[in-house]
Protein backbone atom coordinates (compact mmCIF):
# COMPACT_ATOMS: atom_id res chain seq x y z
CA UNK A 1 0.00 0.00 0.00
CA UNK A 2 1.17 3.63 -1.03
CA UNK A 3 2.14 5.80 1.97
CA UNK A 4 1.51 9.55 2.60
CA UNK A 5 2.48 11.42 5.05
CA UNK A 6 0.42 15.07 5.34
CA UNK A 7 2.21 17.57 7.84
CA UNK A 8 -0.29 19.82 9.25
CA UNK A 9 -3.84 18.85 10.80
CA UNK A 10 -5.93 22.00 9.78
CA UNK A 11 -8.60 21.91 7.20
CA UNK A 12 -6.69 21.39 4.41
CA UNK A 13 -4.31 18.98 5.86
CA UNK A 14 -7.56 16.53 7.16
CA UNK A 15 -9.36 16.74 4.06
CA UNK A 16 -6.74 15.34 2.00
CA UNK A 17 -6.11 13.05 4.31
CA UNK A 18 -9.37 12.09 4.52
CA UNK A 19 -9.89 11.46 0.67
CA UNK A 20 -6.14 10.20 -0.06
CA UNK A 21 -7.51 7.09 2.44
CA UNK A 22 -10.34 6.47 0.83
CA UNK A 23 -8.51 6.45 -2.30
CA UNK A 24 -6.14 3.53 -1.03
CA UNK A 25 -3.50 5.80 0.87
CA UNK A 26 -1.69 4.45 3.86
CA UNK A 27 -1.95 8.03 5.60
CA UNK A 28 -0.32 9.56 8.93
CA UNK A 29 -0.84 13.11 9.66
CA UNK A 30 1.80 15.08 11.37
CA UNK A 31 0.58 17.80 13.98
CA UNK A 32 1.02 18.48 17.56
CA UNK A 33 -2.24 19.51 18.27
CA UNK A 34 -4.62 19.09 14.68
CA UNK A 35 -7.05 21.45 13.79
CA UNK A 36 -6.31 23.78 16.55
CA UNK A 37 -4.77 26.60 14.58
CA UNK A 38 -6.19 29.07 12.07
CA UNK A 39 -8.76 26.50 11.15
CA UNK A 40 -10.19 26.76 14.50
CA UNK A 41 -10.64 30.43 14.59
CA UNK A 42 -12.06 30.79 11.33
CA UNK A 43 -15.34 32.10 10.08
CA UNK A 44 -15.83 30.19 7.56
CA UNK A 45 -17.24 32.11 4.83
CA UNK A 46 -17.59 30.62 1.03
CA UNK A 47 -16.83 34.02 -0.77
CA UNK A 48 -15.07 34.43 -3.44
CA UNK A 49 -17.69 36.90 -5.62
CA UNK A 50 -18.46 39.27 -3.04
CA UNK A 51 -14.29 39.62 -2.22
CA UNK A 52 -13.85 39.85 -6.24
CA UNK A 53 -11.87 43.07 -7.02
CA UNK A 54 -10.82 44.08 -10.32
CA UNK A 55 -6.96 42.85 -11.41
CA UNK A 56 -7.42 39.81 -9.34
CA UNK A 57 -8.90 37.86 -11.76
CA UNK A 58 -6.98 34.16 -10.95
CA UNK A 59 -8.21 34.63 -7.23
CA UNK A 60 -12.06 35.27 -8.50
CA UNK A 61 -11.62 32.17 -10.77
CA UNK A 62 -9.43 29.93 -8.37
CA UNK A 63 -12.21 30.60 -5.54
CA UNK A 64 -15.06 30.23 -7.63
CA UNK A 65 -13.81 26.54 -8.98
CA UNK A 66 -13.64 25.65 -5.32
CA UNK A 67 -16.86 26.99 -4.77
CA UNK A 68 -18.75 24.97 -7.16
CA UNK A 69 -16.86 22.00 -5.63
CA UNK A 70 -18.42 22.56 -2.57
CA UNK A 71 -22.12 21.33 -2.89
CA UNK A 72 -20.01 17.69 -3.78
CA UNK A 73 -17.79 18.07 -0.39
CA UNK A 74 -20.51 18.82 1.98
CA UNK A 75 -22.63 16.47 -0.04
CA UNK A 76 -19.50 13.61 0.61
CA UNK A 77 -18.78 14.98 4.16
CA UNK A 78 -22.39 14.33 5.47
CA UNK A 79 -22.57 11.06 4.06
CA UNK A 80 -19.24 9.82 5.82
CA UNK A 81 -20.59 11.58 9.10
CA UNK A 82 -24.05 12.37 9.31
CA UNK A 83 -22.78 16.13 10.08
CA UNK A 84 -23.94 19.24 8.16
CA UNK A 85 -21.46 21.94 8.19
CA UNK A 86 -23.69 24.71 6.74
CA UNK A 87 -25.27 27.32 8.84
CA UNK A 88 -25.63 29.78 6.15
CA UNK A 89 -26.43 29.94 2.63
CA UNK A 90 -25.88 33.41 1.29
CA UNK A 91 -23.98 36.20 1.75
CA UNK A 92 -24.64 39.61 1.83
CA UNK A 93 -22.29 42.83 1.44
CA UNK A 94 -23.59 46.14 3.31
CA UNK A 95 -22.88 50.09 2.06
CA UNK A 96 -23.01 52.39 4.54
CA UNK A 97 -21.48 55.44 2.41
CA UNK A 98 -21.84 56.48 -1.06
CA UNK A 99 -18.16 55.48 -1.56
CA UNK A 100 -19.38 51.96 -0.35
CA UNK A 101 -21.55 51.84 -2.49
CA UNK A 102 -19.58 52.69 -5.66
CA UNK A 103 -17.47 49.70 -4.65
CA UNK A 104 -20.29 47.48 -4.36
CA UNK A 105 -20.86 48.87 -7.96
CA UNK A 106 -17.81 47.62 -9.00
CA UNK A 107 -17.15 44.27 -7.17
CA UNK A 108 -20.84 43.40 -8.75
CA UNK A 109 -19.61 44.93 -12.81
CA UNK A 110 -16.02 42.97 -12.20
CA UNK A 111 -18.06 39.37 -11.35
CA UNK A 112 -20.23 39.99 -14.01
CA UNK A 113 -17.61 40.24 -16.53
CA UNK A 114 -16.58 36.83 -15.35
CA UNK A 115 -19.48 35.36 -15.48
CA UNK A 116 -20.92 35.60 -12.20
CA UNK A 117 -24.18 37.47 -10.98
CA UNK A 118 -24.60 39.37 -7.55
CA UNK A 119 -27.88 41.02 -7.05
CA UNK A 120 -27.49 45.31 -5.74
CA UNK A 121 -29.76 45.90 -3.24
CA UNK A 122 -30.87 49.61 -2.10
CA UNK A 123 -32.06 50.31 1.22
CA UNK A 124 -35.49 48.97 1.63
CA UNK A 125 -34.27 45.41 -0.08
CA UNK A 126 -31.42 45.44 2.08
CA UNK A 127 -33.82 45.48 5.29
CA UNK A 128 -36.54 43.77 3.79
CA UNK A 129 -33.74 40.93 3.45
CA UNK A 130 -32.43 41.39 7.42
CA UNK A 131 -34.51 42.83 9.35
CA UNK A 132 -32.25 43.44 12.46
CA UNK A 133 -29.64 45.43 10.27
CA UNK A 134 -29.05 49.10 11.45
CA UNK A 135 -30.99 51.95 9.42
CA UNK A 136 -27.77 53.28 8.77
CA UNK A 137 -26.97 50.91 6.29
CA UNK A 138 -27.57 52.38 2.61
CA UNK A 139 -27.19 49.35 0.27
CA UNK A 140 -26.17 46.52 -0.33
CA UNK A 141 -25.05 43.27 -2.51
CA UNK A 142 -26.49 39.80 -2.33
CA UNK A 143 -24.35 37.02 -3.52
CA UNK A 144 -27.24 33.59 -3.38
CA UNK A 145 -24.59 31.03 -4.39
CA UNK A 146 -21.98 32.04 -1.15
CA UNK A 147 -23.04 29.96 1.76
CA UNK A 148 -20.67 29.83 5.03
CA UNK A 149 -20.08 27.11 6.85
CA UNK A 150 -19.22 26.24 10.85
CA UNK A 151 -15.22 25.71 11.27
CA UNK A 152 -15.48 23.78 13.92
CA UNK A 153 -18.45 21.32 13.16
CA UNK A 154 -15.91 21.00 9.93
CA UNK A 155 -12.74 20.16 11.81
CA UNK A 156 -15.07 17.36 13.75
CA UNK A 157 -16.29 16.02 11.01
CA UNK A 158 -13.13 15.76 9.13
CA UNK A 159 -11.25 13.87 11.76
CA UNK A 160 -13.67 11.57 12.61
CA UNK A 161 -13.87 11.36 8.74
CA UNK A 162 -10.08 10.30 9.08
CA UNK A 163 -10.44 8.10 12.02
CA UNK A 164 -13.19 6.26 10.20
CA UNK A 165 -10.73 5.43 7.04
CA UNK A 166 -7.87 4.41 8.94
CA UNK A 167 -5.80 7.78 8.95
CA UNK A 168 -3.50 7.56 11.68
CA UNK A 169 -2.41 11.27 13.78
CA UNK A 170 0.59 11.24 15.28
CA UNK A 171 1.06 14.26 17.64
CA UNK A 172 4.87 15.05 16.25
CA UNK A 173 5.91 18.64 15.22
CA UNK A 174 8.21 17.82 11.93
CA UNK A 175 11.24 19.87 11.37
CA UNK A 176 12.43 18.11 8.33
CA UNK A 177 10.00 16.76 5.63
CA UNK A 178 13.34 15.21 4.46
CA UNK A 179 13.70 13.01 6.83
CA UNK A 180 9.62 11.10 6.66
CA UNK A 181 9.99 7.68 5.28
CA UNK A 182 6.90 7.92 3.32
CA UNK A 183 6.32 7.16 -0.65
CA UNK A 184 4.57 10.85 -0.80
CA UNK A 185 4.87 14.28 1.57
CA UNK A 186 1.88 16.73 1.20
CA UNK A 187 3.12 19.78 3.04
CA UNK A 188 0.42 21.47 4.72
CA UNK A 189 1.39 23.13 7.84
CA UNK A 190 0.17 26.80 6.76
CA UNK A 191 2.53 29.14 8.38
CA UNK A 192 4.92 26.73 9.78
CA UNK A 193 5.65 25.92 5.79
CA UNK A 194 8.03 28.76 5.43
CA UNK A 195 10.40 26.79 8.31
CA UNK A 196 10.52 23.71 6.66
CA UNK A 197 10.61 24.44 2.89
CA UNK A 198 11.36 28.50 2.58
CA UNK A 199 8.29 28.75 1.36
CA UNK A 200 6.58 32.55 0.96
CA UNK A 201 3.87 32.24 3.19
CA UNK A 202 3.67 34.38 6.36
CA UNK A 203 0.95 34.42 9.24
CA UNK A 204 -1.53 37.78 8.87
CA UNK A 205 -2.65 38.07 12.67
CA UNK A 206 -6.75 37.96 13.05
CA UNK A 207 -8.65 38.42 15.65
CA UNK A 208 -12.51 37.55 16.44
CA UNK A 209 -15.36 36.78 18.71
CA UNK A 210 -17.88 34.28 19.56
CA UNK A 211 -21.30 36.05 20.65
CA UNK A 212 -23.50 33.48 21.82
CA UNK A 213 -27.52 34.63 21.67
CA UNK A 214 -29.32 35.13 24.83
CA UNK A 215 -32.66 34.29 25.81
CA UNK A 216 -34.82 36.92 25.17
CA UNK A 217 -32.78 38.50 22.36
CA UNK A 218 -32.94 38.75 18.88
CA UNK A 219 -31.86 36.49 16.76
CA UNK A 220 -28.80 36.55 14.45
CA UNK A 221 -28.58 37.58 10.95
CA UNK A 222 -29.35 34.21 8.80
CA UNK A 223 -27.13 35.18 5.76
CA UNK A 224 -23.27 36.55 6.27
CA UNK A 225 -22.84 39.86 7.03
CA UNK A 226 -20.05 41.81 5.56
CA UNK A 227 -19.49 45.40 5.25
CA UNK A 228 -16.46 48.03 6.01
CA UNK A 229 -17.14 50.58 9.18
CA UNK A 230 -14.54 53.76 9.35
CA UNK A 231 -12.49 51.73 7.27
CA UNK A 232 -12.46 48.68 8.95
CA UNK A 233 -13.51 45.21 7.43
CA UNK A 234 -16.12 43.64 9.78
CA UNK A 235 -18.29 39.95 9.08
CA UNK A 236 -21.03 38.51 10.69
CA UNK A 237 -21.54 34.76 10.26
CA UNK A 238 -24.21 32.78 11.67
CA UNK A 239 -23.84 29.90 14.02
CA UNK A 240 -26.75 27.66 15.81
CA UNK A 241 -26.09 29.57 19.24
CA UNK A 242 -25.21 33.03 18.19
CA UNK A 243 -22.86 34.64 15.20
CA UNK A 244 -19.30 35.07 14.61
CA UNK A 245 -17.58 38.02 14.59
CA UNK A 246 -14.72 38.87 12.78
CA UNK A 247 -11.55 39.94 11.60
CA UNK A 248 -9.24 42.42 12.39
CA UNK A 249 -5.85 42.37 10.19
CA UNK A 250 -2.43 42.63 11.45
CA UNK A 251 1.03 42.00 10.15
CA UNK A 252 1.93 40.94 13.36
CA UNK A 253 4.16 37.33 12.73
CA UNK A 254 3.36 34.39 14.87
CA UNK A 255 1.51 36.44 17.95
CA UNK A 256 -1.47 35.34 18.25
CA UNK A 257 -2.49 37.24 21.42
CA UNK A 258 -5.89 39.12 21.89
CA UNK A 259 -6.11 42.56 22.30
CA UNK A 260 -8.57 45.04 24.00
CA UNK A 261 -8.15 47.21 20.89
CA UNK A 262 -9.09 44.36 19.13
CA UNK A 263 -11.90 43.11 20.59
CA UNK A 264 -13.16 47.02 21.07
CA UNK A 265 -13.40 47.42 17.09
CA UNK A 266 -14.95 44.50 16.81
CA UNK A 267 -17.68 44.80 19.05
CA UNK A 268 -18.29 48.48 17.62
CA UNK A 269 -18.36 48.05 14.22
CA UNK A 270 -20.46 44.77 14.60
CA UNK A 271 -23.10 46.72 16.70
CA UNK A 272 -23.10 49.20 14.31
CA UNK A 273 -23.94 46.69 11.80
CA UNK A 274 -26.26 44.53 13.74
CA UNK A 275 -27.53 46.47 16.50
CA UNK A 276 -28.76 43.64 18.95
CA UNK A 277 -25.57 42.41 19.39
CA UNK A 278 -24.57 44.43 22.15
CA UNK A 279 -27.34 41.91 24.11
CA UNK A 280 -25.68 39.03 23.14
CA UNK A 281 -22.88 37.14 25.75
CA UNK A 282 -19.25 37.71 24.64
CA UNK A 283 -18.47 33.64 24.99
CA UNK A 284 -15.27 33.84 23.49
CA UNK A 285 -11.99 36.00 21.82
CA UNK A 286 -9.27 34.37 20.03
CA UNK A 287 -6.78 34.87 17.41
CA UNK A 288 -5.22 33.18 14.92
CA UNK A 289 -2.58 33.69 11.91
CA UNK A 290 -3.72 33.25 8.51
CA UNK A 291 -1.11 31.83 5.98
CA UNK A 292 -0.96 33.90 3.25
CA UNK A 293 0.77 34.84 0.02
CA UNK A 294 2.09 37.67 -1.80
CA UNK A 295 -0.79 37.25 -4.16
CA UNK A 296 -3.10 36.18 -2.00
CA UNK A 297 -2.97 32.58 -4.03
CA UNK A 298 -2.13 29.17 -2.67
CA UNK A 299 0.54 27.85 -3.09
CA UNK A 300 -0.53 24.23 -4.54
CA UNK A 301 1.42 21.64 -6.48
CA UNK A 302 4.90 19.75 -6.54
CA UNK A 303 7.97 21.01 -5.03
CA UNK A 304 9.29 17.53 -5.40
CA UNK A 305 8.92 14.51 -6.90
CA UNK A 306 8.09 13.03 -3.62
CA UNK A 307 6.88 16.45 -2.15
CA UNK A 308 3.67 18.26 -2.45
CA UNK A 309 2.43 21.85 -1.41
CA UNK A 310 -0.89 22.84 -0.58
CA UNK A 311 -0.62 25.76 1.65
CA UNK A 312 -1.05 29.45 1.85
CA UNK A 313 -4.44 29.52 1.57
CA UNK A 314 -4.59 32.82 3.49
CA UNK A 315 -8.03 34.08 4.44
CA UNK A 316 -10.07 32.01 2.43
CA UNK A 317 -8.49 27.92 3.84
CA UNK A 318 -11.62 27.07 3.77
CA UNK A 319 -12.94 27.76 0.84
CA UNK A 320 -10.34 26.39 -0.90
CA UNK A 321 -10.63 22.90 0.81
CA UNK A 322 -12.20 21.18 -1.90
CA UNK A 323 -10.60 22.45 -5.02
CA UNK A 324 -6.83 21.67 -2.63
CA UNK A 325 -8.46 18.28 -2.47
CA UNK A 326 -8.95 17.74 -5.68
CA UNK A 327 -5.66 19.11 -6.64
CA UNK A 328 -3.37 16.81 -4.23
CA UNK A 329 -5.55 13.87 -5.35
CA UNK A 330 -4.35 14.20 -8.86
CA UNK A 331 -1.10 15.46 -8.67
CA UNK A 332 -0.64 12.06 -6.62
CA UNK A 333 -2.22 9.88 -9.27
CA UNK A 334 0.56 11.91 -11.56
CA UNK A 335 -1.63 14.43 -13.36
CA UNK A 336 -2.61 17.76 -12.61
CA UNK A 337 -5.86 20.02 -11.88
CA UNK A 338 -6.00 22.79 -14.65
CA UNK A 339 -8.32 25.11 -12.69
CA UNK A 340 -5.37 24.88 -10.12
CA UNK A 341 -2.56 26.07 -12.29
CA UNK A 342 -2.68 29.70 -11.20
CA UNK A 343 -1.70 28.32 -7.59
CA UNK A 344 1.16 26.62 -9.04
CA UNK A 345 3.88 27.35 -6.32
CA UNK A 346 6.95 27.59 -8.87
CA UNK A 347 5.28 31.24 -9.83
CA UNK A 348 7.70 31.82 -6.63
CA UNK A 349 10.77 29.75 -8.31
CA UNK A 350 13.07 31.96 -6.09
CA UNK A 351 11.74 30.59 -2.61
CA UNK A 352 10.33 27.34 -3.86
CA UNK A 353 13.73 26.23 -5.77
CA UNK A 354 14.55 23.84 -2.59
CA UNK A 355 13.80 21.44 0.15
CA UNK A 356 14.91 22.61 3.59
CA UNK A 357 16.16 26.36 3.83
Amino acid sequence: MRSLAVVGGGVVGLSVAWRAAEQGWSVTVFDPDAGSGASWVAGGMLAPLSEGWPGEDELLQFGAASLRRWPDFRDRLRAATEVDVFVAEQTLTLALDSADAADLRTIADFCADHGYALELLDRAGVRGAEAGLSRTVRAGLLATDEPAVDNRLLVGALRQACEQNGVHIKTETVDNVDQLDYDQIVLAAGSGSVRLCGLPVRPVKGEILRLRRRPGTPPPPRRVIRARVHGRPIYLVPRADGVVVGATQYEAGFDTTVTVAGVRDLIADAEAIWPALGDYELAEAAAGGRPCTPDNLPLLGRLSDRLVAATGHGRNGILGVPITVDAVLALLAGSELPEAKAADPQRFTAASSGGNQ
